[in-house]
């Protein structure tokens, strides 16, 4: 099985997945996404002109470099996404695209690029939990200074705002004047930002991240900040916890509502008991939850994207 990993140039998450990988017999190589030459209309080595057609059609049939499977990621059975970098809307755009042809070619990519595209939106992902009846903190996102002065209002003066596209507590600031409010959302408004403003939930300083993989929590560790965040990339130390059974099924049912195959979903309960889904992370780290892990977490993501990723072309 050929294995393609895209990730950054000495990324510790390609070293952790290259060998396990690697232990179960896959030939493994790192790409990035930025690499990736996108061609289409052209003809085959054998006359035809490249087409989709469907994914078992495209699985089934030879893979030539000039059909619309994208030069680069066209020689794989398996894509596993660690890293998509920054980059202007319309470059995100394609990538994400070309992620959607290489499967449409009958290439699994994990995580798909709907979920990818679903959990980079704050938005969209807080939008689809309180659809699907999940506790997620009063949340209003707004266009303008005026209107995102009105929702921190109504949301009790006493807010986080966050970039919708963000991660590791990077841009995440608490507002609890209506002064520093006016300052704030006048700075965001002169980037053209969209304010996402979401109620504050007194939390102890802590939180849980818990991994789920397929149907199942893998692994959990709770999260202590020395402060209201609790990022580790924000200095929070970690420890191993066993889940009780009311957060594993809803953050189950959080990975599941995103439809990821595997997910890093972030809980919160605040000091009365009431738990809420956060964040549901569908390129999810790993490397602070390993370090309280007492078992490989790269294993147990590379056989189970193996299985189920199957053999193509056999």
């Amino acid at each position: 099985m050929r294995v393609c990993i895209l990730a950054a140039d000495g990324s510790w998450y390609y070293q952790e997945l290259a060998s396990a990988f690697a232990a179960r017999g896959a030939d493994v190589a790192r790409r990035e996404i930025t690499e990736v030459a996108a061609v289409c209309g052209m003809e085959t080595a054998d006359g035809e002109m490249g087409r989709l057609g469907s994914a078992t059609e495209a699985a089934s049939r030879p893979v030539d470099p000039t059909t619309p499977i994208q030069r680069g990621l066209d020689n794989f059975d398996i894509i596993v996404v660690r890293s998509i970098p920054a980059g202007s809307l319309e470059q995100i755009i394609f990538r994400m695209n070309v992620l959607r042809i290489v499967e449409l070619g009958g290439i699994p990519v994990f995580n798909p690029a709907r979920v990818i595209e679903t959990t980079v939106d704050k938005y969209y992902t807080s939008a689809l939990l309180a659809a699907a009846g999940l506790p997620t903190p009063p949340t209003i996102v707004v266009e303008g200074r005026e209107a995102a002065m009105d929702a921190f209002e109504e949301l009790g003066g006493d807010v986080v705002v966050k970039p919708l596209f963000g991660s590791m507590g990077r841009g995440m600031v608490r507002v609890e004047s209506a002064d520093i409010a006016y300052r704030v959302f006048q700075a965001l408004e002169m980037g053209n930002y969209v304010f996402y403003l979401q109620k504050f939930i007194p939390h102890a300083n802590r939180d849980i991240r818990a991994f789920v993989l397929g149907d199942r929590v893998l692994a959990a560790m709770e999260r202590i900040g020395q402060s209201w965040k609790t990022n580790v990339a924000q200095g929070a130390t970690a420890r191993w916890i066993e889940l009780s059974p009311e957060a594993e099924d809803l953050a189950i049912r959080a990975a599941g509502v995103i439809g990821a195959p595997y997910a890093g979903v972030d809980l919160m309960s605040s000091e009365d008991g009431e738990m809420f889904v956060v964040e549901v992370n569908g390129i999810p780290g790993w490397q602070g939850l390993q370090q309280v892990c007492p078992f490989s977490i790269a294993e147990e993501v590379a056989s189970f994207v193996m299985a189920q990723g199957g053999r193509r072309g056999e």
